[in-house]
């Protein structure tokens, strides 16, 4: 069980850092309301990352085999929702003042991870390495692989959020915070296209 672990520790390094959906949404909240005022959303993304990660560990990939259709559906309505996303953080850095701008919530993490489906790639793919029918004990692995990736993510999650949070603290003059919201608009934009070709 440790050896696992450990490769799957490896396996998620890049694929939790690498920038993608997740991170550059929360590096863009962090840069725009700091890293306590994401927190709701962290927890969202996170808890609907450890239910939706448990149900494709035990048996949802057979339901994505069977139904294709539901994984082409989830990329189009997930690429617009992050171009939805990035849309309002382009607009938000063209209006002065703040006073309609808020922190992403839980509702906001729960989304993003049920319409990104970066997620279901990853998260199958994971599965497909380090879970096999010969394992003992299926149910307990599938767990604590569930937990490792789901803590792994939101450990990746938080040190994005820093990182917009500290580029932010260089940017506190009016336009210079709003070519920063641009900047991240633009990012996000661009992941929304990756979603949508990949």
């Amino acid at each position: 069980m440790s050896q696992t672990l450990v490769t799957l520790a490896v396996f998620l390094f890049p694929l939790a850092y690498s920038p993608g959906p997740g991170n550059m949404f929360f590096a863009a909240n962090g840069a725009r309301f700091g890293l306590l005022a994401t927190l709701r959303a962290n927890f969202g993304y996170h808890l609907a990352t450890w239910l939706v990660t448990a149900a494709i560990g035990l048996g949802f990939v057979t339901t994505l085999d069977l139904f294709p259709q539901i994984f082409i559906a989830l990329k189009w309505v997930g690429s617009a929702y992050v171009f939805w996303l990035a849309w309002k953080l382009l607009r938000s850095g063209m209006l002065q003042g703040d006073e309609t701008a808020r922190p992403a919530s839980f509702i906001d993490g729960v989304v993003l991870l049920l319409l990104n489906p970066k997620a279901y790639v990853i998260i199958a793919l994971m599965f497909s390495q380090f879970l096999t029918s010969s394992n003992d004990n299926r149910l307990i692995l599938t767990l604590v692989i569930t937990t490792v990736f789901t803590l792994n993510n939101f450990i990746a999650f938080t040190v994005w959020t820093l990182i917009g949070d500290q580029i932010a603290s260089h940017f506190r003059s009016p336009d210079s915070a709003r070519r920063l919201n641009m900047l991240f608009g633009g990012m996000l934009a661009l992941v929304a296209m990756w979603m949508l070709i990949s």
